[in-house]
């Protein structure tokens, strides 16, 4: 990957994880919402922004839609934020992995495990 579109990717993920946090005032929205990862096409034309989340399978998936249907707003807060030769279509998802090891960590929590004497 060219270091263009990696300072490109990098000024993406802190600016809409900014957007989202500070900017949106949407109560359907965690605040225990995580931008864990973004990637832009080299012509600038679509981004796909990957979101974690520490919540229940069906908040999760209701949170993606409520910023999919946010992707006008968030597109004009990153025009005024960033320079880019345009501005990305923007396609949010679930971050699988973040997701899987936050699922492990509760089961891990959840063990009955008796301690061994000594």
């Amino acid at each position: 990957m060219s270091n263009r579109i990696e300072r490109a990717n990098s000024e993406l993920q802190k600016c809409i994880a900014d957007i989202i946090q500070n900017k949106m005032r949407d109560p359907r929205i965690s605040p225990m919402l995580y931008v864990s990862e973004v990637n832009v096409t080299p012509d600038f034309k679509f981004c796909k922004i990957k979101i974690a989340i520490d919540d229940t399978e069906y908040n999760v998936k209701k949170t993606i839609e409520v910023l999919q249907k946010s992707e006008g707003f968030i597109k004009r807060q990153l025009a005024e934020a960033v320079q880019m030769p345009q501005v990305p279509k923007l396609k949010f998802e679930i971050d699988k992995g973040t997701s899987a090891t936050i699922r492990i960590n509760e089961i891990l929590k959840n063990l009955d495990i008796p301690k061994e004497e000594e």
